[in-house]
């Protein structure tokens, strides 16, 4: 049988994370309080030099605890980028607030140069994406908020271990916060942390996380049988109809829990918002931790082979130019003029690259753009990306066979549909 390359698919998980997520089924006693929360919180600020970190269920909740430690009010502005997803956007709106949009550059990251002109009077924060772990021109973000009087939040939800001038990304901000949703750099299913490295704050940020309860069992288990099901059912048969089927009912009875809901969707946030990180998703959480640099190393690897692959095709991919940026390519993007075809050609050979970023401006596709307080032909380059982008798979579970087949199909599409120019 074919094997299945999935870009969002459990793409980080391994034989042994399986076994974990197993085993930890059977030990319930361990799965709200334990040692792993706090392992998993020293972890990263002594590897990645960060003043204070406080873990949560998802980068949703440490949203929701950086509105709170700013006094963020209705009305309040917060600016952020165009292309992004409605879990951004969601806690904006619970608080209230007005999301307002700029647009971005080929790097898919927050075109700096148009930040200033949409400062006003009730701007509070602006939010710097490092999208796909490029790092954004953060040092320009960070001179606006200087300029204004602004507090900056970095969104390394795709960015641990990305860098920027010698530093981590997440160390530049008032607030950062990372993502271990199933598809990110590393992956508990759920999971997030907050880094708080303004000392202002850290008093209201720590009595927020102490207020807020940790998940229900049942919503821990539903985690738990993520890696389970996926690795287990969904991906050895994914290529017949058997695994989407498997899939799809899980997902549909709530055996196993949606990345983004359609509450989500449709701009509000499920109760399980905010949330503390349950003890046995930091233990999953940390497991992948220690074998990040492995991780992102492999993925600079892929990165460098599509490059050299696809090096003769005009405007296929973005390059950062600047020598201050270490990127990690949790997904490699490709600009392709019929980039809906190419997903479908590589369908055939059981390469699934839909990964939910394209379509809108705000993903998933299935998000109500007026709910999220976005009107079409405000940003137009993120309009145009959107429906161009194609990210190709650079986890730890595409083997070297795997690349070169991707690569080879890719370039042998865009040969053919003669999709993008060659030199």
């Amino acid at each position: 049988m074919t094997k299945v390359i999935s870009v969002s698919l459990s793409p980080n998980t391994e034989k042994e994370d399986v076994l974990a997520a197993v085993s930890s089924v059977f030990q319930p006693w361990s799965w709200k309080r334990g040692l792993f929360i706090d392992r998993l919180e020293r972890y990263f600020e002594h590897h990645f030099g960060f003043k204070k970190c406080i873990s949560f269920n998802s980068g949703r909740s440490c949203l929701l605890s950086i509105f709170d430690a700013i006094d963020l009010k209705e009305g309040d502005e917060v600016i952020v980028q165009s292309y992004t997803c409605n879990a951004v956007i969601n806690p904006i709106l619970k608080m209230k607030a007005v999301p307002v949009y700029v647009d971005i550059t080929s790097d898919l990251n927050i075109d700096t140069s148009k930040i200033a002109a949409k400062v006003t009077s009730r701007t509070k924060a602006i939010i710097a994406q490092h999208t796909f772990g490029m790092p954004c021109d953060i040092m320009e973000v960070k001179k606006v908020c200087e300029n204004y009087g602004l507090i900056m939040i970095e969104d390394c939800a795709h960015a641990v271990g990305a860098m920027y001038d010698g530093k981590f990304c997440g160390a530049f901000g008032d607030f950062a916060f990372f993502s271990f949703g199933r598809d990110k750099v590393i992956s508990s299913v759920y999971g997030g942390m907050l880094v708080v490295n303004n000392d202002k704050y850290l008093d209201k940020a720590v009595s927020f996380w102490e207020r807020t309860p940790y998940p229900s069992s049942g919503w821990v288990f539903q985690q738990l049988l993520h890696p389970i099901i996926t690795n287990l059912f969904v991906l050895p048969l994914y290529s017949s109809k058997i695994g989407k089927g498997i899939l799809a009912y899980s997902l549909n009875y709530n055996i196993l829990s949606k990345s983004v809901t359609n509450q989500e969707n449709n701009g509000t946030l499920p109760d399980y918002f905010p949330l503390k990180m349950p003890n046995i998703l930091a233990y999953l959480a940390l497991k992948q931790v220690y074998k990040l640099e492995r991780y992102n190393l492999w993925r600079k690897a892929v990165a460098d082979y599509y490059k050299l692959e696809l090096r003769n095709f005009k405007g296929l991919y973005f390059d950062p130019v600047s020598p201050l940026k270490r990127p990690i390519y949790m997904r490699f993007p490709l600009f392709v003029r019929n980039a809906e075809g190419l997903i479908e050609e590589m369908k055939k050979h059981h390469i699934y690259l839909h990964d939910g970023w394209r379509d809108s401006p705000i993903v998933p596709a299935k998000t109500d753009k007026q709910k999220m307080m976005y009107s079409n032909g405000i940003c137009p380059t993120s309009e145009i990306i959107c429906n161009q982008i194609v990210c190709l798979p650079t986890s730890i579970r595409l083997s070297k066979q795997d690349m070169k087949r991707v690569a080879a199909l890719v370039k042998e599409y865009l040969e053919t549909k003669n999709t993008n120019s060659q030199d």
